[in-house]
C-alpha cells in the first residue's frame, strides 16, 4: 500500500495561487511542490494516515479564495500513485447537449441528427481531453420530450453522479438520431451507417471537441436493435471502437454476428452484454455471451454479462443500468 500520491493539478491559473486543501484540517493550504513555468501543472503530495482521503482544489484570485465546484476528489491508499485533477472554479456546465447538429455524408445521401454532451468544467479548463461515448437513439438519451415513451436516459445526470464519486473518467457523449433503425442497425444498412460515422461524425467531433483518440478510448452503446449494430461497429471496425455496450439487443433478428463471433478472430475490444427477463431477448443475449466466450473473451476481463430479473424492454430499464457499461469501460 501507497503512503503517499502525486496529484498532477491541470488548470490555467496564470497569476492565480493554486493549493490545495484536505481532511482532516480542512483550513490549511497545502503547497504544491514543484509548478510548471507556464502555471498550467502543480504538482502536490498528499500522505494517508488513513485507508483514503478527500481533497479540494482551491484558487486565490484577487483576494478572494474559490473551492473547485463539484464533490470532494477522493485519493485512495491502495489505488494509482498518481492522479490527474482538472478543476472548475466558476462554469457551471450549461446545457452542451441542448444543441441539435445535422450532419451530412459529402454525396448528399445521408444525415443524422446528434446531440453532443461534455462534463461540466468543459469551457472553463481547455487542458482536459477526453473519451468519446457514440450512443444510438440520440433522441432517447438527454430529453423526456423527445424519448419514447416519455422518459429518456438521463446520460448527463448519470455521468455527473459517476464523476462526483470519482468512478469513471470523465467523458464526451455523442448521440446519434437513426433515420430508420430498421435498417440503420440491421445487416440492411449497418455497414452504410458505421461508415457514416467513421467517415463524417467521428471527424467532426474530433475537429469541435477536446478528444482523446484510439480504441481504447473510445466506446459504442445501444439498446434493443442499437445494442447489435454497437457490437458490429465494434466488431468490425476494432481499431476504432474499442468497446462495446449491448443493452437487451436483438441478436439474431436482422444480423450475421453470431456466425461473425464464431468463424473470424478474436477482437481486441471490450464487450458489455445484458437483458431483462422475460420477453427481453434474455436467451439471445446469453447465446451471445456463450458464443463470445468460445472465441476466447474471458468474463471479469473484456467481457461483462448480466441478467435482470423482471426488468422491461424499455428506456426506463435502461437509463437505470446504462452506468455499468460506462464503469466498465472507463473506470478510474
Amino acid at each position: 500500500m501507497t503512503d503517499s500520491m502525486i496529484l498532477h493539478v491541470r488548470y490555467p491559473a496564470g497569476r492565480d495561487r493554486i493549493t490545495l486543501r484536505c481532511e482532516p484540517d480542512w483550513e490549511h493550504d497545502l503547497e504544491p511542490e514543484t509548478t510548471s513555468p507556464d502555471r498550467t501543472r502543480f504538482d502536490f503530495r498528499i500522505g494517508f494516515d488513513a485507508p483514503f482521503r478527500y481533497f479540494k482544489v482551491v484558487l486565490q484570485r484577487d483576494g478572494r479564495t474559490h473551492w473547485s465546484q463539484g464533490e470532494n476528489y477522493l485519493a485512495l491508499q491502495n489505488g494509482h500513485t498518481r492522479m490527474d485533477v482538472y478543476p472548475r472554479f466558476f462554469d457551471g456546465g450549461g446545457c452542451s447537449a441542448c444543441e441539435l447538429h445535422r450532419l451530412t455524408s459529402p454525396d448528399g445521401r445521408r444525415e443524422h441528427a446528434v446531440r453532443v454532451f461534455y462534463p461540466a468544467g468543459y469551457v472553463e479548463n481547455p487542458l482536459e481531453s477526453y473519451p468519446v461515448v457514440y450512443m444510438q437513439d440520440g433522441q432517447n438519451l438527454f430529453f423526456p420530450g423527445e424519448a419514447f415513451g416519455g422518459h429518456d436516459w438521463m446520460i448527463g445526470e448519470t455521468l455527473g453522479v459517476l464523476d462526483s464519486m470519482n468512478l469513471v473518467q470523465r467523458a464526451i457523449v455523442v448521440g446519434v438520431y437513426p433515420q430508420d433503425r430498421m435498417v440503420d442497425y440491421t445487416q440492411d444498412g449497418y455497414e452504410s451507417y458505421g461508415r457514416f460515422l467513421i467517415d463524417v461524425v467521428r471527424p467532426w467531433v474530433d475537429a469541435h471537441y477536446r478528444t482523446r483518440s484510439g480504441p481504447e478510448h473510445t466506446a459504442v452503446i445501444g439498446s434493443s436493435l442499437g445494442g447489435v449494430v454497437s457490437l458490429y461497429l465494434a466488431w468490425h471496425w476494432p481499431e476504432v471502437f474499442g468497446y462495446a455496450g449491448c443493452l437487451s439487443s436483438t441478436f439474431g433478428y436482422r444480423d450475421d454476428l453470431a456466425r461473425r463471433v464464431l468463424r473470424e478472430a478474436k477482437r481486441p475490444i471490450k464487450v458489455y452484454l445484458d437483458s431483462g427477463w422475460p420477453r427481453d431477448n434474455y436467451e439471445v443475449t446469453r447465446n451471445m455471451r456463450n458464443r463470445l466466450i468460445e472465441r476466447g473473451f474471458v468474463e471479469g476481463r473484456d467481457l461483462m454479462y448480466l441478467a435482470f430479473p423482471n426488468a422491461r424492454h424499455d428506456e426506463r430499464s435502461w437509463a437505470m443500468r446504462a452506468h455499468i457499461p460506462l464503469q466498465h469501460f472507463f473506470r478510474v
